[in-house]
C-alpha cells in the first residue's frame, strides 16, 4: 500500500470525521435521530423492504425542506419503471437534491423492469433530470449472493454513470484499502465514501453485520486483539463498539489521490446519540 503524505494520522482522523453523512432509515423514529444531528448535516435515506420508496421519498422532502443535505436512495428493485422514476426525481429535484445513491435492492423480486442498479442508472440518463452527484455500491468483503467477478464487471457497467462509490459495512481498513487498490487497477477512479459502523451494542451490530453479509464482521473483531481481548474489550465497553480502530487505519491514506478517499458514510443504523456524542468527543481532542 502507498501512504497518503498529504496528511498525519491526527490531521487524517479529523478530516474524516469532518468529512460525514449519517444514514438514516425511514422508521418511526425518523426524526428523533434526525433530531440529533448537526443543522446541515448530509443525511443518506434508506429504502425500506417493509415501508418502500415512497416512504423514503417523503422523509428526504421533509428533510430537505428542513434544511439538511439530503441524498435519496433510489433503490431499483423498489421502482416500477421511468414514469415513476421521473415522478420521484421531479419531486426530488423540487427541493433541491443534488445527490442520490442508487444501489440494487435487496428486495427479491422487483416491483417492475429495474432488475439492477445498472438499469436505473440508464433510465436516469435518458431523463431530463440532471443531478450533480449519483453513487453506486462498493462491496469490500464481496457480495452473499453475487460472485466477485459480477460484482466487478458490474461495478465497471455503472462507474460511467456515477460520480462516486459508497462502500458497504466493513470492519477492517486493510480491506478496504486492498479493495480500493484492486478497483483501482481495473481503472475505476471514483473517489470513495467509507462505509462503518457506528456506535452501538457488539450484539445488535453483528448481528446486522451477519445480515448484510460481512462475512468476517466477528472473525476480524476479534482478529485485532485476541479472543481475551475481544472479550476484555467487550467488557470495558460495556459492550458496545466504537469505530476508532477503523477511523484510525484509514486516516494515513485521506489525501493519498491513489485511494481518492472522499470522506465517511456513517451506518448509524438508527442510533444517532451515542454515534454524534463519539463523533464530537473524537473531533474535540
Amino acid at each position: 500500500m502507498s501512504v497518503g503524505t498529504q496528511h498525519g494520522s491526527s490531521d487524517g482522523v479529523r478530516e474524516l470525521l469532518t468529512s460525514v453523512r449519517f444514514e438514516l432509515m425511514p422508521f418511526k423514529s425518523f426524526e428523533e435521530e434526525l433530531s440529533h444531528l448537526p443543522e446541515g448535516a448530509s443525511v443518506a435515506i434508506t429504502t425500506s423492504p417493509q415501508l418502500g420508496i415512497e416512504r423514503t421519498v417523503d422523509k428526504c422532502v421533509a428533510a430537505a425542506e428542513a434544511g439538511y443535505d439530503v441524498i435519496p436512495h433510489l433503490a431499483a428493485r423498489y421502482i416500477e419503471g421511468p414514469e415513476e422514476l421521473d415522478e420521484l426525481c421531479t419531486r426530488l429535484r423540487d427541493v433541491g437534491v443534488t445527490d442520490i445513491f442508487v444501489p440494487g435492492g435487496d428486495k427479491e423480486e422487483p416491483v417492475g423492469e429495474f432488475e439492477s442498479a445498472y438499469d436505473l442508472l440508464v433510465a436516469l440518463d435518458d431523463l431530463d433530470h440532471e443531478f450533480e452527484d449519483i453513487g453506486i455500491t462498493g462491496y469490500p468483503e464481496g457480495h452473499a449472493f453475487i460472485s466477485d467477478a459480477e460484482l466487478e464487471a458490474a461495478m465497471e457497467k455503472k462507474a460511467p454513470y456515477a460520480t462516486y462509490i459508497v462502500t458497504q459495512l466493513c470492519y477492517d481498513p486493510d480491506t478496504i484499502l486492498e479493495w480500493i487498490e484492486a478497483v483501482r487497477e481495473r481503472g475505476i477512479d471514483l473517489p470513495v465514501e467509507v462505509g462503518i459502523p457506528g456506535v452501538m451494542k457488539y450484539e445488535k451490530l453483528l448481528g446486522i453485520s451477519r445480515k448484510v453479509g460481512v462475512g468476517d464482521s466477528v472473525k476480524f473483531l476479534r482478529k485485532t486483539t485476541g479472543i481475551v481481548g475481544f472479550i476484555k474489550q467487550f467488557i470495558g465497553s460495556r459492550g458496545r463498539y466504537k469505530p476508532d480502530a477503523l477511523v484510525e487505519g484509514l486516516a494515513p491514506y485521506v489525501g493519498d489521490e491513489t485511494y481518492n478517499i472522499q470522506g465517511l458514510h456513517l451506518y448509524t443504523f438508527n442510533q444517532t446519540p451515542d454515534l454524534e456524542s463519539w463523533r464530537q468527543a473524537r473531533l474535540a481532542e
